[in-house]
């Protein structure tokens, strides 16, 4: 079964001003999500770079969570 609802913007919002805290939550977390690819390229385009890519990010941030851990040890 498929649903479809069309509500304007301003409806959408009224609706999540009455969702809880744990919904809000959900929601930002799939905005976030859903979102991400266009924000980080903002982020490369803000920074005018095409040396930095999500590939070395993640490996810098996995090399620096490393050497955290070793210093644990």
């Amino acid at each position: 079964m498929n649903l479809n609802l069309a509500i304007d913007f301003n409806q959408l919002k009224l609706l999540i001003t009455q969702c809880g805290i744990e919904e809000k939550t959900d929601i930002i977390q799939m905005l976030e999500k859903d979102t991400f690819p266009l924000r980080f390229d903002r982020f490369l385009n803000k920074i005018k770079t095409d040396d930095l890519t999500i590939e070395k990010i993640t490996a810098e941030v996995e090399t620096a969570r490393e050497q955290r851990y070793n210093a644990k040890r």
